[in-house]
């Protein structure tokens, strides 16, 4: 085979400089970007919230009680826009039982007994850039202060997500309770819901949005009739979120937005989830904003809402645990 003259070679060892620099500037760009995306960038203010609140009778029995069942370390930067690297944070799995006369509640169900398994069962980045505390799951604790499952009405899900499902299967027999288009992305969510999906013998109670206007949120459904427990549609980081509103005899008002905003700042500081995280997170992060500045309104408007991400564990601090 001839040898190939340096003149012939010029012009590939031209080529392979130009592709070689084409792909240093586009990594450079990439860069810039994603340090970009991170920065502060407020959403635009939203109309302020004329309207008062909603009635609520809630009964003397109920009461609220939290569950934690493990943690995640992560920093502020992941969370929100304009959160510091620097500012570590620890994102919770804490699980709330609702004690109420007419049926008792749990809002979501952290780490369960298997967690070990369901991390596994996680796209391979994601168990690469995470490590995980467990504590005790809720259904240990709950037999730890004597309270049988049984008494359960259900197991009130804000989305379907592997750390707010793990422990569904420790509660045989407990309905899980989901609006239908959750019910349908059980099945649609591919490794998202895949933890749900393959827990064996899920009882499911679809619930509608019948009730009319809740606090600028167009449908609810209100599961006692005395207004202390609300759900309203808040699509997009799942296409069946919902935030939860409970209201308790002492007055106090609590909106359980679950992953709507990983920390509190995202809905107080209008700031949306990096892109990088918002892409790999959020279904729909178009729905994911409108439902984060209609929370931002209500928190300005009523400074006295308690806002309670999923993962936040200063929304968790006034509630008692559950004693043996």
């Amino acid at each position: 085979m001839p040898a190939i003259s340096d003149d012939a070679a010029q012009p590939r060892r031209r080529w392979r400089r130009r592709l070689g620099g084409l792909f240093g500037l586009s990594l450079v760009v990439l860069v810039v970007l994603l340090s970009l995306s991170f920065r502060a960038a407020p959403l635009p203010s939203p109309p302020p919230f004329s309207a008062g609140l909603p009635n609520a009778l809630p009964p003397a029995g109920m009461a609220l009680f939290q569950l934690p069942t493990g943690s995640i370390v992560r920093n502020a930067a992941v969370a929100y826009r304009g959160g510091s690297f620097r500012d570590r944070r620890e994102f919770v799995m804490t699980v709330v039982l609702v004690k109420h006369p007419k049926g008792d509640l749990l809002i979501d169900t952290g780490f369960g007994r298997e967690v070990e398994a369901h991390f596994r069962a996680m796209p391979w980045l994601f168990r690469a850039v995470t490590s995980y505390q467990k504590q005790t799951a809720a259904a240990d604790q709950l037999t730890a202060a004597h309270f049988d499952p049984s008494r359960l009405r259900g197991i009130l899900l804000t989305h379907v997500h592997w750390d707010h499902v793990s422990g569904v299967q420790d509660f045989p027999g407990v309905a899980v309770l989901l609006p239908t288009e959750e019910r349908r992305f059980v099945a649609t969510g591919g490794t998202l819901s895949a933890v749900l999906r393959d827990t064996p013998d899920v009882r499911y109670e679809e619930y509608a949005f019948e009730h009319g206007p809740y606090l600028g949120f167009a449908r609810s459904h209100d599961f006692f009739g005395d207004g202390s427990v609300v759900a309203v549609p808040a699509p997009g980081h799942t296409p069946g979120s919902v935030v939860i509103f409970v209201t308790t005899p002492d007055g106090k008002r609590r909106a359980f937005v679950g992953d709507l905003a990983w920390q509190r700042e995202g809905i107080t500081e209008r700031e949306e989830r990096p892109w990088l995280t918002r892409s790999m997170a959020d279904h729909d992060p178009e729905r994911v904003k409108t439902s984060l500045l209609r929370m931002s309104a209500l928190a300005q408007a009523f400074p006295e809402l308690v806002l309670v991400p999923a993962h936040d564990a200063r929304g968790f601090a006034d509630l008692p645990p559950l004693a043996p």
